[in-house]
C-alpha cells in the first residue's frame, strides 16, 4: 500500500512539470507569432514603427507574464 502511495506521489508532480512545459511551448509560439506579425506590419508600413513596436512588446510581455502564471500555478495547488 506504502508503494502505491508514492507512486502517486510521484505522478502527481510530474503532471505539474508536464502541464507547465505545454504552457511555454504555447508561449513560445505566442511570442513567434507577434513578433513575427509585427516585423512584417513594419516592413509593410515603416512609417508606423513606433506604434507597432509598442503593440508587439505590450503583447510579448502579456504572453510571457501568462507562462509565469502557469509556473506558479502548479505550486499553489500541489
Amino acid at each position: 500500500m506504502s508503494a502505491a502511495f508514492e507512486t502517486l506521489a510521484a505522478v502527481n508532480g510530474n503532471i505539474g512539470t508536464i502541464g507547465y512545459g505545454i504552457g511555454v511551448i504555447g508561449a513560445g509560439i505566442g511570442v513567434g507569432y507577434i513578433f513575427g506579425n509585427g516585423v512584417q506590419a513594419i516592413a509593410r508600413q515603416p512609417e508606423a514603427a513606433g506604434l507597432i513596436r509598442q503593440n508587439m512588446l505590450l503583447g510579448a510581455a502579456l504572453v510571457e507574464a501568462l507562462a509565469l502564471i502557469g509556473f506558479v500555478t502548479p505550486f499553489i495547488f500541489s
